[in-house]
């Protein structure tokens, strides 16, 4: 006698079972700040990949487990492509160089310095130049809920209209700090995306994910009239895709990629 099951309780079940990877823990702040590092390195590699980079422009930090008025960013005017663990700077919150023996980026400081200050609970902040991102940032306006993976944003993201140049005062990091408020990222006027989170891992793949929907949104809309996900659903779908852990998890594919064909990056 076969026995008739319905397929969709079959993967509610199946669901049901799977635990998801969580972010690991740590005994020892050597072992944390090692791991944060790793993942910074790979961060910028991907970056480089993506064509994020554009000359001396960009930056990613990750505060430190121990120090933790203290962050870790690259080089000023260093490839992200080329970026080793033992390349990173080690600054604080004064702007002093504590380790490295390379000059950082003035606008890193003055930026990632207020949001880590503001923000104690974001590990880790990036911001580049990226092609649509920056396109995107000339329109002055917050993405719309076109698609499932722009949901990740719904009510997330800030808009940053006072271009005033290069930011090199942190007064002004502060006022973009004070904008971004809770958010996981923020448009900057007529400049770029900025995206933070709880882990580099995080941080990064909202990155790259932000990046992608204003990509999306700029070819749909020179295309025709999209339509927008209606606000429940978006907001549900925002429960799903937006999370802390989401943003976590859906990284590792790519570290674990660029880790095995870039392996130089850990040294």
């Amino acid at each position: 006698m076969v026995s008739s099951i319905d397929p969709q309780l079959a993967i509610q079940k199946s669901q049901s079972t799977i635990s998801l990877p969580q972010p690991p823990t740590f005994e020892r702040f050597e072992d944390e700040r090692l791991h944060r590092k790793q993942r910074l390195a790979a961060a910028f590699r991907l970056f480089a990949r993506y064509r994020f980079d554009e000359g001396i422009a960009g930056h990613i930090t990750v505060r430190d487990p121990e120090l933790t008025d203290h962050f870790w960013v690259n080089p000023f005017g260093m490839y992200f492509g080329h970026i080793r663990v033992s390349d990173l700077i080690l600054v604080n919150h004064k702007g002093e160089i504590i380790q490295g023996d390379r000059p950082i980026n003035a606008a890193a400081f003055a930026i990632h310095a207020q949001i880590h200050f503001a923000r104690p609970d974001v590990i880790a902040a990036a911001h580049a130049h990226s092609l649509y991102g920056k396109t995107w940032s000339t329109l002055r306006r917050m993405l719309d809920p076109l698609t499932q993976d722009a949901c990740a944003f719904y009510e997330d993201c800030a808009l940053f209209e006072n271009y005033t140049g290069v930011v090199l005062d942190p007064k002004e990091g502060s006022r973009i700090a004070d904008i971004l408020g809770k958010k996981k990222a923020i448009i900057l006027c007529n400049h770029g995306l900025l995206t933070v989170g709880h882990s580099v891992d995080e941080t990064a793949w909202w990155f790259i994910a932000m990046d992608n929907c204003c990509q999306a949104q700029l070819m749909a809309e020179a295309v025709g009239k999209p339509t927008l996900i209606d606000a429940d659903i978006a907001k549900l779908t925002y429960s799903q895709v937006g999370t802390h852990s989401l943003g976590w998890f859906s990284f590792q594919p790519l570290y674990e990629m660029i880790v095995k064909q870039e392996p130089d990056l850990l040294n």
